[in-house]
Parts: structure tokens; C-alpha cells; sequence
């Protein structure tokens, strides 16, 4: 892995730290994944164990010694979870901040100035790969398109109708009642209406309220039979 990172290394970074680094890096790289950058901190003062960040093509490896060097922790965060990433030069070095989509921040301070500006470089890059997509590459590539077997459909006749002429052929003789019948029938009764009963004319005044529930006569020849026969009761 040195040999790969000896094009992106420059003189303000210690080969010691780079290759602890790497050699804990190791066993944490994924298939296909591959280490872009690596910055490290250098404070004022003298630098014993000194914070880092590495990017590669798929995440961003914060690294941590803990227990006086003998460890070191890791955190890393995959580019589809960054949302932005910044860098603030100052007099004594630059700061690295990132942010996730989580609304975490995470801020790397007194790296030099110029691994600072690489690191934010590859960051965009990467960023910006995602945003507008990536090449295909063996780690992206997309499962291959399989196209759906052609069925093929047999086209079904419609059976042929026959135009029909006579109408008659097709109408069914119903027998019609006219409705001047019950107009007529109750003319003919009308006069003789003071010659009914009470429960005779309540028997007429319900036959009309039939004939008008069965529509065959209309709402106001209905309400002036109804008029007329309670004109008698």
C-alpha cells in the first residue's frame, strides 16, 4: 500500500505516522476500496499522537491513538451519508469540518494548509460523483439488464355482428297502457262519486295512489283526484 500512496504524499507528512496508519488500515479496507488521501494533524507544540483522516473511494476514516499509541479507533462515515464538507485556513494550520445528513459535524484541526486543501479536493470530487453519478466501475457497476421474453399474441377475431334493419325483429310486442285510460275511468266515476260510501271513496282514493306509485298517472293528476274525492268525505 506504500508504494500506491507515494504519488499522493507530500513533505509536510510524516512517513512514520503514514505507515502506522496504513498498516492498521490493513484489514479494514473493503474489496474495491481504495485509499485516495491521508492528512495529519501537526500542532504548535510537538506532536506524539497525532489525530488523522483518510478518504478513499467509498468513505471518510477518521483515525484516533488511544492508549498512549497502542490502539487507535476508527470512525468512518460512507459518502452517501456526507452533506457537505468545508475547510477554515488560519495562521497555524486549517481546519477539515464535514457534515452527514444526520446533522453531525466532525472537524479535524491543524492540518497543514496544503493537505487541507488536497483533502477538500478529493472530498468534493467525491461528492460531486455522487451527485451527478459515477463512472461504472467494478465496485458500482449494475446488475445487467435482462430483457423480458417476447410472448407472442395470437390475435383473436370478434365474432361478426350482424346489422340489424327491422327494427321490429328486435322489439318485443309489449302491450301499452295508455295513460288516458285512468283519466277516462275516473271521468266516467267522477259523477258518481256522491254516490260512494266513506270506506268506498277511502278504496278509490287508495286505488289512485297506487296507479300513482306504479307511474301511471303524473303527481298532479293524482293530488286533483285526491281533491276531488276528499271533496265527498
Amino acid at each position: 500500500m506504500i508504494d500506491n500512496l507515494k504519488k499522493i504524499l507530500n513533505e509536510d507528512q510524516d512517513p512514520k505516522a503514514i505507515e502506522k496508519i496504513t498498516s492498521k488500515l490493513e484489514n479494514l479496507l473493503m474489496s474495491n476500496e481504495e485509499v485516495g488521501y491521508i492528512a495529519v494533524q501537526k500542532k504548535p507544540a510537538v506532536t506524539i499522537l497525532p489525530d488523522s483522516i483518510v478518504v478513499t473511494n467509498k468513505r471518510i476514516i477518521l483515525c484516533k491513538p488511544k492508549n498512549l499509541g497502542l490502539s487507535m479507533e476508527f470512525v468512518d462515515y460512507d459518502w452517501d451519508d456526507i452533506a457537505a464538507s468545508f475547510v477554515k485556513e488560519g495562521i497555524l494550520g486549517a481546519d477539515f469540518t464535514f457534515t452527514t445528513k444526520s446533522e453531525l459535524t466532525h472537524t479535524v484541526d491543524y492540518l497543514p494548509k496544503n493537505q487541507a486543501r488536497k483533502l477538500y479536493t478529493y472530498a468534493k470530487e467525491q461528492l460531486d460523483l455522487l451527485k451527478n453519478g459515477a463512472p461504472v466501475t467494478a465496485a458500482y457497476a449494475p446488475e445487467p439488464t435482462v430483457e423480458e421474453p417476447v410472448v407472442a399474441v395470437e390475435a383473436v377475431e370478434e365474432p361478426a355482428v350482424e346489422e340489424v334493419t327491422d327494427f321490429a325483429e328486435i322489439m318485443p310486442a309489449t302491450t301499452y297502457t295508455s295513460y288516458e285510460e285512468p283519466k277516462a275511468a275516473a271521468a266516467s266515476t267522477e259523477r258518481k262519486l256522491s254516490e260512494l260510501s266513506q270506506d268506498e271513496l277511502f278504496e278509490k282514493l287508495q286505488n289512485y295512489k297506487k296507479l300513482l306509485d306504479n307511474g301511471l298517472i303524473l303527481q298532479g293528476e293524482y293530488d286533483n283526484l285526491k281533491k276531488e274525492i276528499l271533496s265527498y268525505m
